[in-house]
């Protein structure tokens, strides 16, 4: 999915019927890190997007610093326009992490926000949350969310049945339309819960523990291990 101008300001409307508690989902993620950090503390915004989870986890932490990394030029190109005006330090990157290369330093925590179901293959998955891994701090928190589930499976069915609903109901799309867009929904990398939890502690974490989920996203916490003394 290429996120050309149009389609990051588009994103802004559609991500909240995607998602319904999307904004509750951020709040609950500023919670963990304001649980977890100190008052000074540098984050790692995987898929930065249009600048949504750091103008959140912002509010009232003027002394946290936050780098940003998206392959979409349009989509940072809006997070700096809206971003501007905060105290925070901020830096952006567009690329992936894959593909691009970061200050040497080592992050107090790192976010993984709507952006591993867009990673198809498993070994590109586990390689993204490695090199995270790579750029924390002993004992940082780390927050994925991801879209997750079995297409095919009764239980995933059901919950597409919901979203699409959902979308006929609360926007004027027509039916073909919602079938349009569940078709590249469809397209991208489901992954049962196990399989995320496997992921998650193959690439180093420890803790992994489910606080969110809404339809077909799943949201999970974690750590890197601290170091042994």
């Amino acid at each position: 999915m290429k996120f050309n101008h149009t389609l990051a300001n588009e994103y802004e409307k559609g991500i909240r019927r995607t998602l319904p508690s999307y904004d509750a989902m951020l709040r609950l993620i500023q919670t963990f890190y304001r649980s977890t950090l100190h008052e000074h503390a540098d984050i790692l915004v995987v898929g930065a997007g249009s600048g949504n989870e750091i103008l959140q986890l912002a509010d009232g932490r003027p002394n946290w610093s936050f780098t940003g990394i998206d392959p979409s030029e349009s989509m940072l190109g809006i997070a700096k326009e809206r971003l501007q005006s905060l105290p925070n330090d901020l830096s952006f990157y567009q690329g992936t992490l894959l593909d691009t290369h970061l200050p040497a330093i080592k992050f107090d925590a790192a976010s993984c926000v709507l952006v591993l179901h867009f990673i198809q293959s498993y070994e590109d998955k586990l390689s993204t949350l490695k090199e995270i891994w790579n750029y924390l701090q002993p004992g940082a928190p780390f927050v994925l969310v991801s879209k997750y589930g079995q297409p095919g499976t009764i239980e995933t069915e059901l919950q597409f049945d919901l979203w699409r609903s959902y979308w006929l109901q609360h926007t004027k799309l027509s039916v073909a339309d919602v079938a349009e867009m569940e078709k590249s929904i469809r397209a991208l990398s489901f992954m049962a819960e196990e399989d995320i939890l496997t992921l998650l502690q193959e690439a180093g974490f420890i803790k992994p523990s489910r606080f969110f989920a809404t339809t077909l996203f799943g949201g999970w916490v974690c750590f890197k291990e601290e170091e042994e003394h």
